[in-house]
Formats: structure tokens, C-alpha cells, sequence
């Protein structure tokens, strides 16, 4: 038997032996919460399988054939999201301490019991059960962002693979326009987006031959043409991925310049990405002090060098700035490079 109500979403089971007293739980709580109520214990557990899941049920303990303890129990095993609660006539400690250590009680109420002590702790109880869900979301996306992450790194070791000059590169420059983005006051959710980005962010390198990624020489025009294709490959890997971030975006624009010199689209400043600009001053900087088959790795003020000659003109002049005084101080070199 329902009672129903129109303005909430809470859902409670009501179970107890005497009829006389659910009907009174629902006229009490009319308009307050949906109430279900129950004969007995056998009836709320076929009502839980049938009609379920509910935010909170409510049960006596003494009761026929199944008692509320055990009743209490099976709730437990069956829906551990749902907030449980005993309201009952026989309130001694024995059967109090049974019924938290196998029902895991969240209040224990005795009867009488007036509609306003009821209603507080039925609306307590909505309150952590929002808390269970809550949690239990949130650990759901944690373990589906560690998934995602993973993946991409997999991405990110295929490539480096086949480019042993640039194994770490992505971790590292993941890190440093991280670390950009937090001295900046970026969002802290875009900030890993950004993160997530920078990890993947030279995966379109798979389509380059290897040969021309280890090339200790100078480049031919056709053999950097191919290099300059890689934003679009990487976008192309990423483009159907289902993510809150922009990460396709972000990889094929890391290698745009704010004055329309870079590539593959020549886009200008204001048809970047704040996290695009960023990511791309990370890459310099980690290019910069990396090894690679054409010269040895440089120094932070050479990296200096670079970011103050094309600030404001290829480089963000903010960004550029941040990076800057991150590599005056030594910070990107004790925290990524060290």
C-alpha cells in the first residue's frame, strides 16, 4: 500500500506487524515523502524486490514469522545504499545492539513516536542516504577517470615506442602546463583536462615513420610536412571520445601560434584555447631542455630565451610571462625535470 506525494522524491518503506499503526505512519507523513508500508517482514522484502529501490525504510523489531532484526539484515545484503532505521516498543540494549550489528542502524526510534521526531529522523535519513549516493558516484568517476587514464597512457607509451627521444616528453609536458595553469588560477577541473591533454598530446606521432622521428639531420620540407600532421592525426584518434574535456581540441592546437605562424590551421589568439596556449608553452619549454636527435638538450635560460622572444607574437604573453618566472626560479626544474 502507497502514499503517495508530488512534491519530493523520497521513497520510504514503512514495516510493521500492526495495520493500525502503518496507516497511521502514512497519515502522518502525507505530503512529506512517498510512503510505502509493509505487513511484516516477508511482505517488505517481496515490496523491496518488487517495488524498490527505497531511500529509507523504517522497521519494528518484534514481529511474526520474520523478526525486524532479520528483516534489518537481508535489507543490508540486498540494498546497502538504503538508509535503515527501527522504530519499535521493545528498546531494551540486547536488542538494540543486535539489531546495529546486523542491520547496521542508522536511528533507533521507539513508539510512541509523534509525527514531527518521525519526520526529523526520516528526513536525516534522506540526508544520508543523498551522502551514500553521492559517494558512491564519486567513486564510480574516480574509477572511470583512472580507467580513462590509463588508456591514454597506453597511447602515450605506444608512441614513445617508436620515438625513444621522446619518451616522457608528454608526461613532463603534461606536468609543466599543469603546473602553469594552477600559478595562473585556472579552474582546477580544466586544469585536468589540461593534464589529461598534455599526455596525449604527441599521440598522432604513430603515424609519422620512425625513421623520420629519429632523423638526426636536418628535416626536408617533405619530411616536416609530415611531422606538422600530427595535430591532426591526434585529433582524429581523440575526436569521437566521449569526455567533459576538450582534449581533441587541445592536441591539434598545440603547435598554433598567436600571430597565425603556426600550424596545422594557422589559428590566431582568439581562436585559441586558453589551455591550448598553455600547453603549447609547456611543450617549447620541455623541447628545449630535452634531448633530441638533432642537438643536445639546453639549458632553463635558454628555454627563457625562447619564450621572451616570441612573446606576444607566437607565445600567449600571460602564459609566456608564467612560464618565465617558473624557470627563473627553478621550479619546473626541481618539480618536472629534477
Amino acid at each position: 500500500m502507497t502514499e503517495s506525494n508530488e512534491t519530493t522524491g523520497l521513497r520510504v518503506l514503512m514495516v510493521d506487524d500492526d495495520s493500525n499503526l502503518l496507516n497511521g505512519y502514512q497519515r502522518a507523513l502525507r505530503g512529506r515523502c512517498e510512503v510505502h508500508v509493509a505487513l511484516g517482514g516477508e511482505v517488505g522484502l517481496a515490496m523491496l524486490e518488487d517495488e524498490g529501490p527505497f531511500s529509507v525504510v523504517v522497521s519494528d523489531i518484534k514481529m511474526p514469522v520474520m523478526s525486524g532484526i532479520e528483516f534489518l539484515g537481508r535489507v543490508r545484503e540486498l540494498h546497502p545504499d538504503t538508509v535503515r532505521m527501527v522504530l519499535t516498543g521493545h528498546a531494551d540494549l540486547d536488542v538494540a545492539i543486535e539489531a546495529v550489528n546486523n542491520g547496521d542502524i542508522f536511528r533507533f526510534l521507539t513508539k510512541p513516536c509523534d509525527r514531527e521526531h518521525l519526520l526529523a529522523a526520516i528526513t536525516a535519513a534522506d540526508k544520508q542516504h543523498g551522502m551514500i549516493m553521492a559517494s558512491r558516484e564519486l567513486a564510480a568517476m574516480r574509477r572511470l577517470k583512472e580507467g580513462f587514464e590509463g588508456t591514454l597512457l597506453a597511447f602515450a607509451r605506444l608512441v614513445e615506442f617508436r620515438d625513444p627521444y621522446t619518451a616522457g616528453h608528454m608526461d613532463r609536458v603534461a606536468r609543466i602546463a599543469e603546473l602553469i595553469a594552477e600559478r595562473m588560477g585556472m579552474d582546477p577541473d580544466r586544469v585536468e583536462g589540461l593534464r589529461l591533454a598534455g599526455l596525449v598530446h604527441d599521440v598522432g606521432k604513430i603515424a609519422v615513420p620512425a625513421g623520420i622521428l629519429n632523423k638526426p639531420g636536418i628535416l626536408s620540407d617533405a619530411e616536416f610536412s609530415l611531422i606538422k600532421a600530427h595535430p591532426l592525426v591526434g585529433e582524429e584518434v581523440f575526436r569521437t571520445l566521449e569526455t567533459e574535456w576538450p582534449i581533441a581540441r587541445i592536441i591539434v592546437e598545440h603547435h598554433e601560434r598567436i600571430d597565425g605562424s603556426g600550424y596545422p590551421h594557422g589559428l590566431t589568439a582568439d581562436e585559441l584555447l586558453e589551455e591550448s596556449k598553455i600547453l603549447s608553452v609547456a611543450d617549447v619549454i620541455d623541447a628545449v631542455m630535452s634531448h633530441r636527435p638533432y642537438r643536445q638538450k639546453l639549458g632553463g635560460q635558454s628555454a627563457i630565451d625562447v619564450l621572451k622572444e616570441g612573446r606576444g607574437t607566437r607565445f600567449d604573453p600571460a602564459v609566456a610571462a608564467v612560464g618565465i618566472a617558473m624557470l627563473s626560479s627553478g621550479e619546473i626544474e626541481e618539480k618536472v625535470l629534477s
